[in-house]
């Protein structure tokens, strides 16, 4: 195979990313950065692995039966002496290709499948090549759906933002002379077209879509473990008692400011004043919120976000107190003033954790 490397610089991958030969050189070095981060793949069979994985395509072999790409550059490999691990790599970099294909879990093989992966996502999308309606003609669906499966099933701690950013430092000179976006600017693209191949793929799962844009929409998550690890303890509090009370508040809270921020032309996120707070559940709310607040801030930096949720479960009494108890807009002008700025704080607090506007049901 090694012989056959060279070879590969006189097949076009695409005419703005280069040839094939380029693509190996661009898998070899970001999947050397994923296996870094990752920390349990062999570094040297992780390269050898990624120089070595397209270059089967120029065999006879393959040249007649595509199909046998990648499982034919194993037994190349092998027969060349290679690795075990570097093999098997070279066989599996292409997995998992559909929902149902067994997704690599070896780790050589998993860092190659998402270096050749991103590498495609990364390549095309900077050069504004991105599936419209029903038409993908590189795959790319395909492609960030392996990303996804590769990563939530071998449990991998991946900042994809970052990932990006190493991706398209790589790409062809060409790219880079048409004013390529920054790895932050590609991932606004990007990220969310991950999201929506994630709500495809967990929806088999049970795990409602409205739950992942609720997370996702509150911006800056990258990695997909986090993601998911607070889309499932939003659901299980949703799924509870105080959870779906406190939903309720919030949509009464967030349709009062609605409408009353739309007549008045302003907004009233600035703090409530707590001089002002003239009712007993008023101040029980404002007191509530700033140990909430404190708590879920404390349990989101060590991404407990179970402890979040149960933070937030507290705001449900004396929610439901409040609007028992308050008439929000108050003839005393200061009175309403201070009591809508309450009722954003609960929207900012509950904010924090998921934007429960996208919440269906």
């Amino acid at each position: 195979l090694e012989g056959r490397v060279a070879e590969l610089d006189g097949i076009v991958f695409h005419a703005k990313l280069g040839t094939v030969g380029e693509k190996a050189a661009r898998i070899e070095k970001l999947a050397g950065w994923i296996g870094a981060r990752m920390g349990n793949a062999d570094a040297d069979a992780v390269s050898r692995a990624a120089r070595l994985a397209k270059a089967d395509l120029v065999t006879g072999m393959v040249g007649e039966f595509p199909e046998l790409q990648g499982i034919m550059g194993r037994y190349y490999a092998l027969d060349g002496g290679e690795d075990a691990a570097v093999a098997d790599a070279i066989a599996e970099h292409y997995s998992p290709l559909g929902p149902t294909d067994r997704c690599p879990t070896a780790p050589v093989s998993v860092v190659v499948a998402l270096a050749d992966k991103i590498d495609t996502l990364v390549g095309f999308f900077a050069i504004g090549e991105t599936p419209t309606g029903s038409k993908d003609p590189f795959a790319l669906r395909r492609a960030a759906l392996g990303v996804i499966r590769l990563i939530i099933e071998n449990d991998i701690r991946l900042p994809l933002l970052d990932v990006f950013t190493v991706a398209l430092a790589s790409m062809p000179e060409q790219v880079q002379a048409r004013g390529a976006p920054s790895g932050k600017t590609l991932g606004s693209t990007l990220l969310p077209f991950f999201a929506d191949r994630l709500k495809v793929h967990l929806r088999e799962d049970g795990v409602r879509h409205d739950l992942i844009a609720a997370i996702f929409e509150l911006g800056g998550e990258d990695d997909l473990l986090r993601l998911l690890a607070r889309v499932n303890a939003l659901a299980g509090f949703l799924g509870s008692d105080d959870g779906a009370n406190l939903l309720v508040g919030y949509r009464r809270a967030s349709n009062i400011l609605r409408v009353e921020e739309k007549k008045d032309g302003v907004s009233y996120d600035a703090a409530p004043e707590a001089a002002r707070l003239a009712e007993p559940a008023e101040t029980a709310l404002f007191e509530a919120l700033n140990k909430a607040e404190g708590r879920m801030t404390a349990a989101l930096k060590v991404e407990d976000f179970a402890g979040a949720m149960v933070a937030l479960a507290t705001l449900r009494a004396p929610i439901d107190q409040f609007f028992d108890d308050v008439t929000v807009n108050a003839d005393d002008a200061v009175l309403r003033i201070n009591r809508l700025r309450l009722l954003a704080r609960v929207r900012a607090a509950m904010g924090t954790v998921a934007d429960f506007s996208k919440v269906e049901g």
